[in-house]
């Protein structure tokens, strides 16, 4: 395992922070098929992107964990800034560096994600030709999710109010740029979840179970403004054409926005794998549904990055 800092090529002079996790018996004279790991909105590196990315690695690939832009360890003000195009650009960006990375096979790139980060990782394949492969864990499409709510049952004309509410808040912070009015990804408070499965979203990010200091769990208010009207699926009835492995729970309110990637992506090679008795939350790190999940994608990448 190794830390490691780089410019995001993409602009605003952000450097992005990372883990790259090496197989056993790493010999850098030779070259690796490499897979990129993407994080949750409101998570870090250090989380469930952590998690799969060492289980991934012992099965023979190198592969990198990183902080978002804004986030984590990674650099960027407004601080927890989470804007899904800045996310998706942050994909390509840390491909960007693996292709500086003499041990790294450039031809056998792949890219996988968790909620919001297997969104952001579609997004990335929709545009970069680089990823060779696509992997996704209980993944979100978070324009889809702030339009039509956890389980699809919003229209997208009743989102207004939302957008209304981030375009005010931008007016808030050029008033008073300290400020950053923050909006939560994840409840807050245990009496804030409207259900039981987003109840044990603030148990993840905020006890014990998997709390870390750099993940707090909001985002600015203003990202609602790039977020609502955002498709992490757009265009993939054209150019997303690589192979996807989509793993989801059986339970997760959430399935519909893995079934949505499926039946849009052009790609003739697309599976979705579901985990019984899982929901969204612990496909995160719960360690019989991650070691299915990881049992499920494995086979999926040696495959297709070869």
């Amino acid at each position: 395992m190794q830390k490691v800092n780089f410019k995001n090529f993409n602009g605003q002079s952000i450097t992005l922070a990372a883990v790259i996790n090496f197989p056993e018996g790493f010999d850098k004279s030779k070259k690796y098929p490499a897979i990129v790991v993407s994080h949750p909105g409101g998570g870090v590196k250090e989380q469930t992107a952590g998690l799969y990315a060492r289980k991934l690695a012992e099965k023979g690939f190198v592969t990198i964990a990183y902080d978002a832009s804004y986030q984590g360890e990674s650099t960027g003000e407004p601080r927890q800034l989470e804007n899904p195009y800045v996310r998706t650009e942050d994909v390509s960006a840390v491909i960007d560096y693996l292709t500086t990375l003499p041990y790294v096979d450039h031809a056998n790139i792949g890219a996988m994600g968790i909620c919001a980060g297997a969104g952001y990782t579609a997004n990335a394949a929709i545009n970069d030709r680089r990823i060779k492969s696509v992997g996704t864990v209980s993944a979100v499409n978070i324009g889809s999710m702030f339009r039509n709510g956890w389980e699809n049952n919003i229209k997208d004309s009743d989102a207004v109010a939302v957008l209304e509410l981030g375009s005010n808040a931008r007016t808030t912070d050029a008033g008073n740029a300290a400020r950053n009015e923050s909006f939560p990804l994840a409840p807050m408070r245990k009496e804030d979840a409207p259900n039981k499965e987003l109840e044990e979203a603030w148990e993840y990010y905020h006890t014990p179970r998997c709390e870390h200091p750099n993940a707090p769990g909001f985002m600015t208010t203003r990202s609602l403004t790039q977020i609502v009207s955002y498709d992490a699926y757009n265009k993939a009835e054209a150019f997303l054409t690589q192979p996807i492995q989509s793993v989801v729970g059986s339970v997760a309110g959430s399935k519909w926005m893995s079934d949505d990637l499926l039946a849009r992506a052009a790609s003739k090679d697309k599976h979705m794998h579901i985990v019984e008795g899982a929901n969204h939350m612990s496909l995160y790190d719960v360690p019989k549904y991650v070691d299915e999940a990881v049992s499920v994608l494995t086979p999926f990448f040696q495959r297709t990055l070869k």
